[in-house]
């Protein structure tokens, strides 16, 4: 061996020597806890590990500092569970627009697909029906819905902002904007494959149905449909209606009302859990009664607060993000442990049983809907578990005082500082 090789080798020695030396002295400490250490507190000293020369675009960037520097605590790797409805190109028309994001666009979202929807004032979502149930929330103005149960009860009723419709699957409906500005609203499919753009359109089946058998089914003269478009309307603009009083007679007759009403208004439901910190509704078939297949939380975070630690064990959970921002982290054995941003418009998306959190990280509240697809709302706090479990047990698991645990917070806060 040369000289040269031998000195090569001594330094390349004393290198990785410094190199296991500095990380030792980082590793394993609290707030830090993986080795070899992670993120950008790790490695002063050497500013050009942080540094992202590009091609990039700082813009977006900007937009999710937990991604783009996550936290020492972060580890591994999950599936994306971020997406947005404000890149889904909408299918635009005469009377407003709608936009999607399915499982197609977004792998990991399996139970839940979403739509964003507009309708103008007097624009109309055509009569149809879908193979899944229909879960929607209304953002802003007021939309009228019309619908029939299986033994042909009619129900017609206005939903403004903060309420809710549910359609069971393979009911048919129809959507009309009624506000000042039409409305806009979130509609959750209980299939994350449902698509809002194969649906089945009572436009299509009339005119792929020979006029003759049109004439058997209705009893009128067959010339009664030659005007019937040819193509599907999906969204078009019409008249605004007759009076919600009137509309609900003329489409009632004598068939009665159903017994369970289509819409409830989640805005207005009594707390789940407040806090100074904010507060969860919830609706679910306890008290949206005909909701099924569907059950909802409407969070609401001041600023400062969190949403505290937990998981669901009964559902994976669909999130859509209307107002403020957020920033969320998702924990799965492994460990795994990712942090992701979430703004107006974001939708996310977390595992059934994967810990998650969500800090609200501006100076406005931070409000959110999570959606399961499930009967029924539930929930397990890390905090009310460990405060209910012997005192004991958990101060020997965490290394801590037994005094320590009982100050945790009890009673289930949803949203903490309580």
């Amino acid at each position: 061996m040369t000289n040269l090789a031998r000195r090569s080798i001594l330094k390349a020695t004393a290198a990785g020597g410094a190199f296991a030396a500095a990380t030792v002295a980082h590793a394993a400490s609290f707030g830090n806890p993986d080795e070899p250490p992670q993120g950008a507190i790790n490695t002063q000293g050497n500013p050009a590990s942080v540094a992202d020369p590009g091609p990039n675009n700082p813009d977006l960037a900007k937009q999710f500092p937990g991604a783009f520097s996550p936290p020492a605590t972060s580890v591994g790797d999950m599936p994306m569970f971020w997406a947005s409805f404000n890149n889904a190109p909408r299918r635009i028309q005469n009377g407003g627009w709608a936009r999607q994001v399915t499982q197609g666009d977004f792998g990991i979202s399996e139970s839940i697909s979403g739509v964003n929807m507009r309708l103008t004032r007097g624009g109309i979502r055509e009569l149809h029906w879908h193979l899944s149930a229909e879960w929607a929330y209304v953002t802003r103005g007021v939309c009228r819905i019309t619908t029939i149960d299986e033994l042909g009860r009619p129900n017609v009723e206005d939903v403004r902002d903060g309420g809710l419709w549910y359609f069971p699957a393979g009911l048919p409906h129809s959507l009309q904007g009624i506000g000042e500005d039409g409305c806009e609203f979130i509609i959750c499919f209980d299939d994350g494959k449902a698509s809002e753009f194969n649906t089945t359109l009572v436009t299509d089946w009339l005119a792929h149905t020979p006029p003759e058998d049109l004439a058997l089914n209705f009893g009128v003269p067959v010339d009664t449909f030659a005007k019937i478009p040819l193509n599907d309307l999906y969204i078009f603009q019409g008249e605004m209606p007759g009076p919600l009083g009137a509309e609900q007679l003329q489409a009632g007759g004598d068939a009665g009302q159903p017994t369970l009403r289509s819409t409830f208004q989640l805005n207005e439901v009594a707390p789940l859990s407040k806090t100074r910190s904010g507060f969860v509704q919830v609706a679910d078939s306890s008290n949206f009664k005909i909701s099924k297949t569907i059950a909802a939380a409407l969070n609401t975070i001041h600023p400062g607060g969190m949403r505290a630690m937990h998981w669901h064990p009964n559902a994976d959970e669909w999130q859509y993000f209307i107002a403020g921002q957020g920033q969320m982290t998702v924990f799965n054995t492994g460990p795994q442990a990712v942090t992701q941003n979430f703004n107006p418009g974001d939708i996310g998306y977390v595992k059934r049983a994967y810990g998650h959190y969500i800090r609200n990280t501006g100076n406005t509240d931070l409000v959110y809907l999570e959606v399961f697809n499930s009967a029924y709302f539930s929930e397990v706090s890390l905090s009310d578990w460990l405060a209910h479990t012997p005192r004991a047990m958990v101060a020997q698991t965490m290394n801590v005082d037994a005094a320590i645990v009982e100050r945790f917070p009890s009673g289930r806060p949803a949203v903490l500082p309580a």
